[in-house]
């Protein structure tokens, strides 16, 4: 039979032709539910190295015991080619264990595919709305904001990889209370430009340097044009520009990243546009909009608090705590008005799939979007929402301290400067995006195995060491097709080989599950089994990449050391992360 990448695929398609084989033979009956089969590495490797719980999904369909059934099922598989034993263990999970010859074609078609290995279809082309980052633009990105930016950039590449095609989305907040804020302190930093002395930054403005510049540049632009003026004359020009001010510094720590948008929207252009008046009039032409009193909030006491008629959206009907207020008592609409004006406008522009990366101060408001999402698209849209938590910064084990109010957060700038780029990259999707982060710098720089950055680059690297030595000792071995893979039989050879093979899987894994940190803790694995292997090479001779006396041998063991290299560097590609050829020891 011919391999799929993700070779598991292929052997579903060949535990369903035996299905079939015994519907023919009356053990079956018809129109089975095959749905819940699943084919997958066995909880135990000594088991083998596929298994299917066809026989326990099946067995009361057949009125049989599921042992019985999967000793039927069994039999069926063994003609299967490659397939060098087929065992039932447990109350009826059917174990195959695969030839060697098995993997030595894996590696072959690693070896034609190079880092396009693990890529597939499995997206059908279908189109998905990424939006992340999308910090309020009230100053510089801090470089805990950037797990946020990293985690979805990296997903965005996994899922390109699978086959989607992924708009990548920042909805910029540029209207309401947090952008009013940031005219006002802008404002203070314009008249001190102009020689003003500021004694007390009120509470709640931002009192970051960083916006001193934007208040000399407005002083340098226009004068002392605002100083005279009413609020309502300068808040919405000095709004404008200080927004416009912090996306420029925004794009620019964006790049530092490595991350591009496709699509900037603004919150102001959505509320002049009268998208939300569009989806207002969508919800209630559905009934799903009415006149109502709130209860006040749970576990808070609000002084200013009472109950008055407001416009509310039945967002329980769609599996909300509660229903929610689309306008404020001043008659303007809410933020989560515009919210679902927003999704609407995502769903008209044809992506029915959405997907927001927020930080873990948005985690509360993901029931009322998702349940707002289902109602304006009529449950023709869906929406995944990815919680990022915090990135506990540090140095030596010591806490830097961040916020963006006070002025004293990192930017991601900083970080940068100091750990580079891609071990950034790499240790901000290192972890599951819902766990906490520690980044110690003095960690992130460690040349050793508990750096898991270090560890993989230096396997890739050990692999362009090897093959560059080998070219010395036998020029042409890259030039010509492997046809000595038979002579990979050493225990640990086999396994680096089934990782490698399972490389597919993984990939298709973690986009399904739209976890990319999986794919770190694969790649660590890669890296651990070639280091074990070189580290036996240094031990025992015959166990040498090298061999000169040994050509085929040798250019066996090239072959697998160039799909290592091929696997690592595909996934540091979905990371956004180069791999590297040459590392200092």
């Amino acid at each position: 039979m011919a391999y799929k990448m993700n070779f598991f695929h292929s052997f579903q398609a060949e535990i369903l032709k035996a299905l079939e084989a015994l519907v023919k033979k009356g053990v079956l009956p018809e129109s089975l539910e095959v749905e819940k089969i699943t084919t997958e590495p066995p909880r135990d490797p000594t088991h083998g190295d596929v298994a299917t719980n066809a026989a326990l999904i099946l067995a009361k369909a057949a009125q049989k015991n599921p042992r019985e059934l999967a000793l039927l099922i069994a039999e069926e598989l063994k003609s299967i080619s490659f397939v060098e034993d087929v065992s039932v263990a447990g109350p009826g999970f059917i174990n195959l264990r695969l030839s060697p010859d098995f993997w030595h074609q894996q590696l072959i078609t690693l070896l034609a595919k190079k880092e396009e290995y693990g890529s597939s279809t499995l997206g059908l082309g279908e189109k998905i709305n990424l939006e992340y980052v999308s910090a309020n633009p009230t100053g510089p990105i801090h470089a805990g904001h950037g797990r946020v930016a990293v985690v979805a950039d990296v997903l965005a590449n996994l899922l390109e990889k699978v086959g989607y095609r992924v708009l990548r989305e920042y909805y910029v907040n540029d209207a309401g209370g947090q952008a009013e804020k940031l005219a006002k302190s802008t404002y203070l930093r314009y008249k001190e430009a102009l020689g003003e002395k500021i004694e007390v930054i009120p509470e709640g403005y931002y009192p970051g340097d960083y916006l001193k510049e934007v208040g000399e540049a407005l002083a340098m632009r226009d004068g002392s044009k605002w100083l005279s003026l009413p609020e309502e004359s300068w808040i919405d020009p000095f709004r404008e520009f200080a927004v416009n001010a912090m996306m420029t510094k925004i794009r620019e720590a964006l790049s530092l990243m490595g991350i591009t948008h496709e699509v900037f929207t603004s919150e102001t252009e959505l509320h002049q546009s009268g998208a939300i008046d569009t989806a207002v009039k969508t919800l209630k032409e559905r009934d799903l909009v009415y006149e109502g009193i709130l209860e006040p909030p749970k576990g808070k006491v609000i002084e200013d608090w009472e109950p008055r008629l407001q416009l509310l959206f039945r967002s329980t009907q769609f599996g909300d705590d509660v229903d929610r207020a689309l306008q404020k008592s001043n008659g303007s609409w809410t933020y989560f008005a515009g919210d679902i004006a927003y999704h609407y406008d995502k769903f008209r522009r044809g992506y029915a799939q959405m997907i927001n990366v927020w930080g873990a101060d948005h985690a509360g408001t993901v029931k009322r979007i998702t349940s707002a999402v289902k109602a304006i698209t009529e449950g023709k849209g869906h929406l995944d929402v990815i919680i990022c938590q915090m990135v506990n910064f540090m140095e030596g084990g010591k806490p830097f301290k961040m916020s963006k109010r006070a002025g004293t957060f990192i930017e991601v700038r900083d970080v940068i400067d100091k750990v580079g780029k891609d071990p950034y990259r790499f240790m901000m999707i290192s972890r599951k995006s819902d766990a906490h982060l520690d980044f110690d710098f003095q960690k992130v720089l460690e040349q050793t195995k508990d750096n898991p950055i270090f560890y993989i680059q230096y396997a890739h690297a050990r692999c362009h060491s090897v093959m560059r030595i080998a070219q010395d000792v036998f020029p042409e071995w890259d030039k010509t097709p492997p046809h000595s893979l038979d002579l990979l039989t050493n225990e640990d050879e086999l396994h680096l080989l089934k990782l490698l093979a399972g490389w597919p899987r993984q990939v298709e894994i973690a986009a399904l599950a739209r976890e990319p940190h999986r794919l770190c803790y694969f790649l660590y694995e890669i890296a651990q089994q070639f280091h074990m292997l070189w580290n036996k090479g240094k031990e025992n001779a015959l166990l040498r990449f090298i061999l000169p006396q040994n050509r085929d041998l040798t250019r066996a063991r090239l072959a697998m050391i160039q799909g290592v290299a091929y696997v690592i560097a595909s996934g540091l590609y979905v990371f956004g992360v180069t791999p590297v050829e040459e590392m200092r020891e």
